[in-house]
């Protein structure tokens, strides 16, 4: 029996997941706020629908992947009631540690199953279909998810069986406190070489094959140098608003992140700077005035 996904939210990520759930011959319908976002998933074989509850009724899972926790709890208001009882909702986008039990909560009374389950790249392997998924749910609920689980990513962690206790979130936003500490210290590192007259190759070529090499700072570096900040891998804005629940969630149980505080500014400035839809490297630009 073919499984049928809905996918609410094609942006970067939302459109390439659809992308390989296509491929691996899953059942696809997609929605999105912005409706000219998602009609090219209908020439890939995608079933595009008018409204988020057309998508989801029936449906095995439910895939939400919109841009913050506001924009999920606003989708599932619309779509939750048309969904069938005993579905999975696969919750992927990533959202604040204190948003989750209410999500949670909203799955229990809809009746479906709530899985915990952001997601760790980019856009090449969101492409590619080689994604990390971290999840926590059910046990009853992996068998479903399996097929899923096996066309978008190519490692999942499963970190408990209650979604409830944001324990893939809880990851997830640690693992992305590494990720934009590295992408601002790129930008910081391009912007000083550039202030004092010096070729920031002549940084990437002094550390290479070291202990402070990094592929992910020459990657990131490497952007910025080449004037490749379009298309994306994954926006100033979306990092930016990663930092911020970074923040939040350490400020919420006593601990004081002054650099990831410094990193979700960063962001903040690239974005007022017009910087949002570029590659998340663009907090580089807020080490200038008027940029």
């Amino acid at each position: 029996m073919t499984t049928t996904v809905a996918v609410l939210g094609t942006g970067i990520m939302g459109a390439a997941m659809a992308r390989n759930l296509l491929r691996a011959g899953l059942e696809v319908r997609v929605w999105n706020r912005t409706r000219e976002r998602a009609l090219p998933l209908g020439a890939d074989g995608a079933t595009v629908a008018l409204h988020a509850a057309d998508a989801v009724a029936g449906a095995d899972v439910v895939l939400t992947m919109p841009f913050d926790g506001t924009a999920v709890r606003e989708v599932m208001a619309e779509a939750g009631p048309a969904m069938r009882e005993g579905a999975v909702w696969m919750q992927s986008t990533t959202v604040g540690v204190d948003e989750v039990p209410a999500m949670a909560a909203l799955a229990n009374d809809l009746g479906v199953t709530y899985v915990d389950a952001p997601v760790l790249g980019t856009r090449a392997p969101a492409e590619a279909g080689q994604l990390t998924v971290l999840a926590a749910g059910p046990l009853d609920a992996r068998e479903t998810l399996d097929p899923v689980l096996d066309a978008i990513a190519s490692k999942t962690v499963w970190t408990g069986e209650d979604g409830a206790q944001a324990a893939s979130t809880r990851l997830k936003l640690v693992a992305n406190s590494w990720v934009l500490a590295v992408s601002n210290a790129a930008g910081e590192m391009v912007a000083l070489a550039e202030a004092l007259d010096v070729d920031p190759r002549q940084f990437l070529d002094l550390i290479e094959g070291g202990p402070l090499d990094s592929g992910y700072l020459r990657v990131k570096a490497g952007l910025i140098m080449d004037d490749a900040l379009t298309p994306p891998s994954f926006s100033a804005d979306a990092a930016g608003k990663d930092a911020a629940l970074i923040v939040a969630a350490a400020q919420n149980r006593g601990v004081r992140l002054d650099g990831a505080q410094a990193s979700a500014d960063r962001f903040a400035r690239a974005v007022e700077q017009g910087h949002g839809g570029e590659d998340m490297a663009a907090a580089y630009f807020a080490s200038f005035e008027g940029n």
